[in-house]
């Protein structure tokens, strides 16, 4: 098993900095603001070959009884429980604050090996920046700059060092995380996306809270379902633009169109108890551009009259006819309700969105759908079709070649679509269609 370490300390001294430096990645927000990271963030770092796993926390409130420090103390506290080895994070600049002696009486209790490390300390001297914080008992404090890198490998190697001292029966070879399908769960603010990871997952591992905006950062978590393998990406709400005030909601949305363009699969999710939104559309139209399939989840549909359950029916067929191709599933994730049926869905899109079709049964295709509907003419030319290839996955790309095919127009080439679509059972994914015209010939070339 690879160790694991926890980065744990009150808002603002630095974790999410620190996270993204051992993952060499930008995967954690980061803003010179307290409270921004919420849930736990897993990430994988690595040190010459030896691997661990990171986990990144928001802000420590060990003595919170309700509200969201609350719940961001109960996420805090289940990556206490599941790490080797705690990073507790103080800030250097600040110097040492009540706050900082309530967590580590916490830490203390926990069982889990401690280490000290004041963070932000570039240029100051290293007596300086530690004096206050021997009266913590915790030990000599490491000193690192998070933002710079100063003392960062250092910090690492030791705390790996500790790790495996606590099991050295562990192996430390490198464990190949099995990820799967990526599925990004998208829709606006409180449609239910964080209840239903945690209803995918059987645990509360993201903070499902009733008030809008309560994650904010994209955050992937693997897991595994009969058998098969997972990552679910929950992603921050996405507001109308208009709507977006705080600069950290304005990030927040940037990490979940990136999730949504790294993602196999695309979870859309909207709310049966409100009506169909023109954001909910505007989402959609992302995904569709962004060519990743899709599968929509229809969330509280549990309670409805049948008549208000008509209602949101039609409002979906007028509002999102364009997502003809996608599955709709008509689901409780608070009662886990139609969970089964929706996740075979997504493994049908993601078979659908990286299909391999030969060059062969694509041109009989394309052959019967001339056969059954020719192209217009335009003036004296009509285009001529000879024949289909794939050009890409994710989404499915179906290049045509021909001549005169700049002919053709956008009526012609949803059709072909809906016949290849039905022709190879494409559901759930949107399809591609490129035209390539060869060169004339006879043309006249100018000198």
């Amino acid at each position: 098993m690879k160790p694991v370490i926890a980065l744990i300390g009150r808002p603002n001294v630095g974790k999410s900095t620190l996270f993204n430096r051992l993952t060499r990645s930008r995967d954690a927000l980061v803003a010179d603001l307290p409270g921004l990271t919420r849930d736990r963030h897993y990430g994988e770092g690595r040190v010459g070959d030896r691997p661990f796993l990171v986990i990144d926390t928001g802000g420590f409130e060990p003595v919170a009884k309700e509200g969201i420090m609350h719940e961001m103390a109960k996420q805090t506290k289940q990556a206490v429980a599941e790490a080797d080895v705690i990073i507790f994070l103080v800030d250097g600049r600040q110097g040492l604050t009540p706050h900082d002696k309530t967590i580590t009486d916490f830490l203390r209790k926990s069982g889990r090996s401690v280490m000290l490390v004041v963070n932000k300390a570039e240029g100051m001297k290293y007596s300086n920046v530690t004096a206050d914080f021997y009266e913590l008992g915790l030990g000599d404090p490491y000193v690192i700059s998070s933002a710079h890198g100063d003392g960062v490998a250092d910090l690492v190697e030791e705390a790996m060092d500790i790790a495996f001292a606590q099991r050295p029966a562990e192996s430390e070879v490198a464990e190949d995380v099995v990820k799967g399908i990526k599925i990004a769960i998208v829709g606006r603010p409180n449609v239910g996306k964080s209840t239903l990871v945690n209803t995918l997952l059987g645990e509360d591992r993201v903070i499902a809270f009733d008030m809008p905006g309560t994650t904010r950062d994209s955050i992937e978590i693997p897991f595994e379902r009969d058998g098969k393998h997972y990552t679910l990406i929950d992603t921050a709400g996405i507001r109308r633009r208009g709507k977006v005030f705080e600069a950290i909601e304005k990030f927040s949305v940037v990490k979940t169109l990136q999730s949504v363009s790294e993602a196999n699969v695309v979870l859309l999710l909207l709310d049966a108890q409100q009506d169909i939104s023109e954001q909910d559309a505007h989402i959609a139209g992302f995904i569709l551009e962004s060519g990743r399939a899709l599968v929509v989840g229809v969330n509280k549909w549990d309670g409805l009259q049948s008549d208000r359950r008509d209602e949101i029916k039609m409002d979906i067929e007028r509002k999102l006819n364009f997502l003809t191709f996608a599955k709709f599933h008509f689901i409780s994730a608070l009662k886990s309700t139609g969970i089964s049926p929706l996740m075979k869905s997504i493994d049908a899109a993601y078979a659908a969105a990286m299909v391999n079709l030969s060059t062969p049964k694509l041109t009989r295709a394309l052959i019967e759908a001339v056969e059954h509907q020719q192209p217009k003419r335009k003036g004296s030319i009509r285009p001529k079709m000879r024949y289909a290839h794939q050009g890409g996955q994710n989404p499915p790309i179906i290049v045509i070649h021909g001549n005169s095919l700049d002919a053709i127009g956008d009526v012609y080439k949803r059709y072909l679509e809906k016949h290849f679509r039905e022709t190879f059972s494409l559901i759930g994914t949107p399809l591609r269609i490129e035209m390539r015209s060869g060169k004339n010939p006879f043309a006249r070339t100018e000198k």
